[in-house]
């Protein structure tokens, strides 16, 4: 399956998903993916209201690690940068950007994984 393109990249790395699954199963990788999107959830609701520079390095620290573990390779890049500009000192990261991201490949990837497991 490939990835779903936006921007002229990868919104999915559907073999980092299939690599995911074979390592871990069925039954962990749907605890996975729901712990996974709980705790993105609360940290995307988040973002918008982060002023500190700190708390953006933070949380798109986290939000990458995540993102990097399911495949959402745009979204990772994204959280890489922002985090990076962050740990610079600089709180202004275009979180539109980051959120619009991260609710593209959620949709993106709910879809997807239905058709891996058909």
């Amino acid at each position: 399956m490939p990835g779903v393109s936006m921007s002229g990249g990868v919104m999915i790395d559907w073999r980092r998903v299939q690599d995911l699954l074979a390592e871990i199963g069925p039954e962990c990788f749907e605890e996975i993916v729901s712990l996974f999107l709980q705790e993105a959830d609360e940290v995307v609701a988040r973002l918008r209201a982060l002023s500190d520079a700190r708390a953006v390095e933070n949380d798109l620290h986290f939000l990458k690690g995540s993102a990097l573990n399911l495949g959402f390779a745009e979204l990772a890049q994204m959280c890489q940068t922002g985090e990076r500009s962050a740990a610079a000192g600089s709180a202004n990261v275009p979180m539109d950007a980051v959120i619009d991201s991260y609710h593209q490949s959620r949709t993106a990837f709910l879809g997807g994984i239905k058709t891996l497991a058909a």
